[in-house]
């Protein structure tokens, strides 16, 4: 019974199971790759950073304070060079997230277009950004062609807006006002001025608060001062006290000795007498 043969596998089986196997393992390894590339393509490693909060913060004031002086209209616009959604940060005077071009508040305004492109490291291209200053259309070609040239005078190149573009659009926005005086759009912005009628504000009292808040630390320190000093004079005495009995022994020793040689007795540290 045990030498009974085993029914042979037919060959069309073995066939059909190698084949499945392999599909298998391909479309596995295939999956794979797709996953890898999909989470490779999530790095962020190609993400333009946009503004942070604080960057925005700062900036809005500085525009309004120009705008209601000026009677125009600043903001600015960042985009991924590469990419077709919404920019990645809008502003303006008129708030974050508010843009001038095409705004009813703003009939005349000036802007900052910034649009950097971050490549990936596998690609031979290099990062690079494009920025324009574009205006209403009251605003002519080589007026903002002139306070875009002005840009890199505050050292915002294309450098700048590649290593940094958030700072370096919102830095671009608050200058604007000043380039758009130098190419004559506007009134230099009012200089603020101080009420008269005001009355000012007490100066603080010219007295330091440094011993009345911290009497109780200097007197302490004092105390301390004053017990080391004590210490050390009273170690200084007693170093001279000592020092003075010993000088007074081994002067009693040699006036004994010097007695005991006129008296004829041998010295008693000399040989004769031990």
């Amino acid at each position: 019974m045990s030498d009974a043969k085993q029914p042979a596998t037919p060959a069309g089986k073995k066939s059909s199971t190698g084949v499945w196997v392999f599909w298998l393992v391909t479309s596995l390894v295939v999956l794979g790759c797709v996953v890898a590339g999909l989470v490779n393509s999530d790095s962020g490693d190609d993400d333009v950073p946009a503004p942070t909060a604080q960057e925005r913060g700062d900036t809005v004031p500085i525009l309004q304070r120009s705008a209601d002086s000026q009677g125009i209209c600043y903001g600015w616009v960042l985009q991924d060079y590469f990419s077709y959604s919404d920019p990645l940060s809008v502003g303006s005077n008129l708030g974050d997230g508010i843009a001038v071009e095409e705004n009813p508040a703003c009939p005349r305004w000036v802007q900052v277009d910034a649009r950097v492109a971050y490549t990936s490291e596998s690609s031979e291209s290099e990062d690079f950004a494009r920025i324009d200053v574009t205006g209403s259309a009251d605003i002519t070609t080589s007026q903002l062609l002139r306070i875009e040239q002005g840009l890199e005078r505050f050292g915002l190149t294309e450098k700048v807006f590649i290593d940094d573009p958030g700072w370096a659009v919102t830095r671009a926005a608050v200058t604007l006002p000043l380039l758009a005086t130098e190419a004559g759009l506007v009134e230099p912005a009012a200089t603020p001025t101080v009420d008269a009628a005001a009355t000012p504000a007490p100066l603080p009292g010219t007295s330091s608060d440094l011993w009345r808040d911290r009497w109780g630390y200097f007197l302490a320190a004092f105390g301390l001062l004053l017990l080391t000093a004590l210490l050390v004079a009273v170690g200084l005495w007693q170093r001279r006290r000592q020092l003075r009995r010993e000088a007074e022994k081994r002067g009693a020793r040699a006036q004994r000795r010097a007695a005991a040689r006129q008296a004829g007795k041998p010295d008693a540290r000399t040989p004769e007498s031990r």
